[in-house]
């Protein structure tokens, strides 16, 4: 009786729990805390927190590739998550969250103040900065650095296909990185913020933008993919996807299509999308002293494109006759619309009558273009 309750143990995953396997379980619950008690990123942070919780049981074999045969072809299949996995390494599930998000984009904002491509261009500097940085430091090759430094576009979907491309091994710490810097976006800018401007520069207020026609709208999202699909091939499958369900929304004639975008399309991959990331946290892969350098270095690649915007914006009213507020510049990281709404706030702790959130969210969305053209740029030259 106690051989047959010895073998039956040793057949459970109790047995095979390591010290590495418990960390990342008690992790995997943390991360589980912070989004549902504290709020943080709940929609993809409970799914990736819950695959890194399944594939860190011991024996679940959720992430088991495929055994293959020469003679009999799939011998063995593999486990569920390595199957949905195979979503995020080809780069689906990105381009269909960004096909999603287009849905959801209004660009009039941009169009209205074409000037807002440039705080939103200036704002990936934090990529490039954090990039430089990441290799400088020793620890990094070029295509992990490149990796890392995606998290100062503030873009999960970006930072996920780009690392899915170029170091899949970082994947969990990069997604779960960038995930919690975004849902940290109102406590991390505003001090940045803050020390880069004067009172009177946040009291600063901007005309009302003009009306942008339906035709613009349209006319839009079909020049820009043309445009950045020839300039930086790489990035078309994220552009165009973005651009895509943007044209759902404004063309006016693909309500059914817009509405699947925008809510069941976007909730499914998400939750897919979560699974599969967190499922990437493995002891082997996250319990490394890389990983805390990707942490330190994804905090400085966001602080650096916070800063990088509002400097901007502030060198840009030099030339100007109307000046902007230079807040609006730290919109230009692509947490859309939380950024935007930073913007807002800290503005209106100066003056309550100033409303900066329709001119912020021009800097945002040009942030979302930008983050995916830096992506494709990295891509380029380290795929």
């Amino acid at each position: 009786m106690l051989q047959i309750l010895l073998d039956f143990f040793k057949s459970t995953g109790f047995a095979e729990m390591t010290v590495g396997s418990l960390v990342m379980i008690a992790l995997s619950c943390v991360f589980l805390y912070l989004a549902i008690g504290k709020g943080f990123e709940p929609l993809l942070l409970i799914p990736i927190a819950f695959g890194m919780l399944l594939v860190n049981l011991p024996l679940a074999n959720l992430m088991t590739p495929a055994i293959k045969s020469g003679v009999k072809g799939l011998e063995q299949p593999g486990g569920l998550i390595y199957y949905l996995y195979q979503g995020v390494k080809l780069g689906i599930y990105p381009s269909l969250i960004f096909m999603g998000v287009g849905a959801m984009t209004d660009f009039g904002p941009l169009i209205a103040n074409p000037k807002s491509l440039l705080l939103g261009a200036a704002a990936q500097f934090g990529i490039f900065f954090t990039f430089y940085g990441a290799i400088t430091s020793g620890l990094f090759t070029a295509q992990e650095a490149a990796s890392i430094g995606i998290i100062g576009g503030a873009d999960g979907p970006t930072a996920i296909f780009l690392t899915s491309k170029l170091a899949p091994h970082l994947l969990g710490p990069i997604a779960i990185a960038a995930y919690s810097y975004m849902a940290l976006v109102p406590i991390i800018q505003p001090p940045i913020m803050k020390l880069l401007t004067t009172s009177e520069e946040r009291k600063i207020k901007m005309e009302q933008a003009r009306v942008v026609t339906k035709k613009e709208k349209i006319i839009f999202p079909i020049m820009v993919t043309i445009l950045v699909s020839l300039i930086v091939p790489p990035a078309a499958a994220l552009i165009g996807m973005l651009m895509l369900g943007n044209l759902f929304r404004e063309c006016g004639v693909t309500g059914r299509l817009e509405e699947t975008a925008k809510n069941t399309m976007i909730n499914i991959v998400t939750i897919l999308l979560g699974v599969s990331v967190g499922a990437t946290a493995t002891a082997e892969n996250f319990l490394k002293v890389e990983t805390m350098a990707i942490i330190a270095l994804g905090i400085v690649a966001f602080g650096v494109g916070t800063a990088s915007g509002v400097l901007l914006a502030k060198v840009m009213n030099k030339f100007l006759k109307i000046p902007i507020n230079p807040l609006i510049g730290s919109a230009g990281v692509s947490a859309v619309p939380m950024a935007a709404r930073v913007s807002q706030v800290v503005g209106q702790q100066e003056d309550p009558s100033n409303f900066l959130l329709m001119h912020a969210m021009g800097p945002n969305v040009a942030g979302v273009i930008g983050s995916a053209v830096a992506a494709g740029t990295l891509l380029a030259l380290y795929g």
